[in-house]
């Protein structure tokens, strides 16, 4: 895939964005873009593994269902204790 170029405005994020380009460890603006889509990348995946493993264990959970009215009424009891 041939690299495209694009405009992207940071808004109050340039200067921060500047910072890590003064730091030397970047090259350029488009390395510093580069690797904040890389950590963006890492973070998703990092939270949809997360969603996976909640939802698996739900899923796995023993205890027969509670009808939402009731698990709402415990939530709402629990509340007016604290």
């Amino acid at each position: 895939m041939a690299a495209k170029a694009i405009t992207v405005t940071l808004g109050e994020m340039s200067s921060h964005a500047e910072r890590h380009l003064a730091s030397g460890r970047y090259a350029s603006m488009s390395e510093v873009m580069r690797a904040g889509l890389r950590a963006l990348d890492r973070e998703e995946a990092v939270l949809d593994e997360l969603v996976r493993v909640r939802v698996a264990e739900a899923l796995a959970d023993p205890r027969p269902p509670m009808p939402l009215d009731k698990a709402f009424a415990q939530v709402r009891a629990s509340i007016a204790k604290a």
